[in-house]
């Protein structure tokens, strides 16, 4: 149970790109560029930086994903290696640009939560 009161979840705030403390206004203001506050309740999310994080984990979570498709088509149908190439390269390429923002957005929500803002 969390100490904050209603606030929604770290997970589902941050997975929908919203303010980690209301739950309604957005985090973000473009792709990757944090709000600098709520328009809904007025939190200071510029203090709150994910940094690198959301990057660690999509390669963890890529990679665990890719390389034993990777694997399974070799050993199905063993495609030439620029196929190779064109599939996973299309596929990491989207797995990270649908992956970043919200991972971003849940970092930012769950250093909300555990009180340490980056500044």
């Amino acid at each position: 149970m969390s100490n904050h009161g209603g606030a929604p979840s770290a997970f589902s705030a941050g997975l929908a790109c919203k303010c980690p403390r209301c739950g309604k206004g957005g985090a973000f203001e473009g792709y990757l560029t944090t709000r600098q506050t709520c328009d809904v309740c007025g939190l200071d999310i510029a203090t709150y930086d994910a940094g690198d994080g959301p990057a660690v984990f999509i390669i963890f979570i890529l990679g665990a994903l890719v390389v034993p498709m990777a694997l399974l088509l070799e050993s199905l149908a063993a495609p030439p290696l620029w196929l190779h190439g064109i599939i996973w390269g299309i596929v990491i390429l989207g797995g990270s640009l649908a992956l970043l923002r919200p991972l971003k957005g849940v970092m930012i929500c769950l250093q909300y939560r555990h009180g340490t803002p980056s500044q």
